[in-house]
């Protein structure tokens, strides 16, 4: 059995801004370490999915250099991670939508012609084995099958929701936000909400992608045309999350999965990370995140002396890193970040080079690349002020972009 992976990474996230101002929004780092692209690129990996072509289409550059350093594999034995950014093969225009994006890049399945074809978006914190998902769709012989996550009916008016026949698996209706929606028969306090990951029978999405191109009134979206296309037609089925059992994974961290479409979403997807017992588990050696490492030297922490001490506590800390008689409290340190002394940083996400000077205090904020906070600066204590100068989220975090220059 053929199965070719496509991974939907042509998300412009201005949701995020100030962090996709320079870049994609699969791009954005996470984690200290990662990129958002590396989950599902580690989850297609690690279930041997090895032929996986990368849809790129805004501020793609640093997305593409990621995949193509990072993502390197035999091609002796046919296995490829690509990046293909929008070739604007029938004519110059971009994307209008997923569907359409799958559409102007019809070639790259027919260069493989495989039996099925995954595809899942880029922009999501979680582990799944895919295996399990493609076994069930397999085995059903529908067109399409849909992952699914449970969520509380009260929040059905936050997603796209999978109605489901009276046996609980074949798609009855696909709805996007639905006010009036009804719980699931073995747990009527809940729905499924769609995951935006999918896999089809090839010639039942390429005939669909054809019609669909077709039709003038369409919004060329997947979830919005695609699937309910093939779920009038009796054709869709439903992948249950909660039956994903990822090797290694234990029961706090089993079902994680976060869309951080927002900041305030990203920000908690960090905390999330750094407690004694975290909900998303970083160090699951049975199913490693991948990702590209720089020859950096491990984090260093020094001086002790007196109230000048470097230390860490409840947080990651990445290579690189410098710790000098300051302060991190559940924090996440990228790498090559310095904090100097008498500094503090709290409930903070530090991404790479950024430098804390000397006395200055930084709370519940994410701050971008390369940023100087100066000697005795405070940020994150007088919000007032602070929405002055950078992006402040409605929970209260303050986003400082990447190179930003920071006063008092």
């Amino acid at each position: 059995m053929r199965v070719l992976a496509i991974v939907l990474a042509g998300g412009e996230g201005k949701r995020l801004m100030p962090l996709t101002a320079d870049r994609a929004k699969p791009a954005v780092p996470f984690g200290g370490i990662y990129r958002l692209i590396d989950f599902v690129l580690s989850n297609l990996a690690n279930g041997h999915y090895l032929q996986i072509v990368v849809l790129t289409q805004y501020k793609n550059h640093s997305l593409d250099r990621h995949v193509s350093r990072t993502w390197r594999l035999s091609a002796m034995l046919g296995n490829y991670v690509t990046p293909v950014p929008a070739q604007q093969r029938l004519g110059p225009r971009w994307f209008s939508g997923s569907a359409d994006a799958l559409f102007q890049n019809l070639n790259l399945i027919y260069d493989e012609m495989p039996d099925h074809v995954i595809v899942f978006g880029a922009d999501h914190i979680y582990r799944m084995d895919p295996r399990q998902m493609v076994a069930q769709h397999v085995d059903s012989g529908c067109d399409v099958t849909v992952a699914a996550i449970r969520q509380p009916l009260a929040l059905a008016d936050r997603f796209g929701v999978i109605e489901t026949d009276p046996a609980g698996r074949r798609i009855a209706a696909f709805r996007e936000k639905p006010k009036d929606a009804t719980g699931l028969a073995d747990a009527p306090d809940q729905v499924y909400a769609s995951m935006g990951n999918y896999v089809f029978r090839t010639q039942a999405m390429l005939d669909a992608l054809r019609e669909d191109a077709l039709d003038p009134t369409s919004r060329h979206d997947l979830g919005g045309d695609i699937i309910p296309m093939l779920v009038k037609s009796g054709g869709a089925e439903v992948y249950d999350f909660a039956d994903n059992v990822v090797p290694g994974s234990t029961e706090r961290d089993r079902g994680y999965w976060r869309d951080v479409g927002t900041l305030d979403a990203y920000y908690e997807a960090h905390m999330d990370l750094i407690s004694a017992h975290p909900v998303f588990n970083l160090y699951n050696s049975r199913w490693p995140i991948y990702t590209g490492h720089d020859p950096l030297p491990p984090a260093k922490f020094v001086h002790n002396d007196g109230d000048r001490v470097g230390r860490a506590i409840d947080s990651l800390v990445s290579a690189g890193a410098i710790v000098s008689g300051g302060l991190a409290e559940r924090s996440i340190l990228s790498p090559g970040v310095i904090l100097n002394s008498y500094s503090r940083v709290e409930d903070a996400v530090l991404m790479d080079n950024v430098r804390i000077g000397r006395g200055a205090m930084v709370r519940k904020a994410i701050i971008d690349k390369n940023v100087v906070v100066p000697d005795g600066a405070r940020i994150g204590f007088d919000l007032e002020h602070d929405r002055g100068r950078f992006a402040v989220t409605a929970n209260g975090v303050v986003v400082i972009g990447k190179n930003e220059v920071v006063g008092h």
